[in-house]
């Protein structure tokens, strides 16, 4: 189970704004960054808790 985050879908125009990246990073960067994207028609979309819990292993110890 993820550590946090909602089971909500997230557009990636609000995944982008999140992470702070345009939209084409999102678009062409989703997939390496192993997030489990879903198709919605012919929308993608991402869920919170992914989006969540795969930034929180992005995390860097100094």
């Amino acid at each position: 189970m993820a550590s946090g985050g909602s089971n909500r879908l997230m557009s990636v125009e609000e995944v982008a704004a999140y992470l702070g990246v345009p939209k084409s990073t999102v678009y062409d960067r989703w997939k390496d960054w192993g997030l489990k994207g879903y198709r919605v028609g012919r929308y993608l979309r991402f869920r919170e808790r992914n989006v969540e819990t795969w930034l929180e292993h992005q995390a860097v110890n100094r």
